[in-house]
């Protein structure tokens, strides 16, 4: 079991196996596809989202072997909290990366799992499965904004 507010005293490197995947809300942003301008190495989100994605509990179906099956999947480490900005910026491992507080609807705050999707946050009903988008076809569905996903 995890220690009562654990991220405010641990860093993400003390952080145990519970502890770290207690950081993750939830909301399923970084399971959205990305596109990348190969001039200008922009990253672009869509609402395209993974075939792994279950939506209903906006989790990943295939967590422990999705590096496999999606090789372009990668796993947040500290280091990655750190220097990739792809993360969305309510994500709490970048949060805490930054040394910012977490949202008041993250889960270890609310003691609520559903808090993130009544927030309006997570991507829970707002997006396609990559299974129905034909890959040429991604660039119509970039997203411009994370208004639509943002906690105001």
């Amino acid at each position: 079991m995890t220690d009562d507010r654990f991220w405010e005293t641990k860093s993400l490197e003390e952080m145990d196996k519970e502890e770290w995947e207690a950081l993750c809300d939830g909301c399923g942003r970084c399971c959205l596809l990305k596109l990348e301008d190969e001039d200008t190495l922009e990253l672009y989100y869509t609402s395209v989202i993974c075939q792994y994605h279950d939506n209903n509990n906006c989790c990943c179906t295939q967590y422990q072997d999705r590096s496999t099956l999606v090789p372009d999947c990668i796993q947040v480490t500290p280091q990655v909290a750190r220097e990739e900005k792809w993360l969305p910026e309510t994500c709490a491992y970048r949060l805490l990366a930054e040394g910012r507080p977490l949202f008041d609807w993250h889960p270890l705050l609310s003691g609520d799992r559903i808090s993130i999707h009544t927030a309006g946050v997570s991507v829970k009903g707002k997006t396609i499965d990559e299974q129905y988008i034909h890959p040429d076809d991604l660039e119509d569905h970039i997203i411009t904004s994370f208004d639509i996903y943002s906690h105001d």
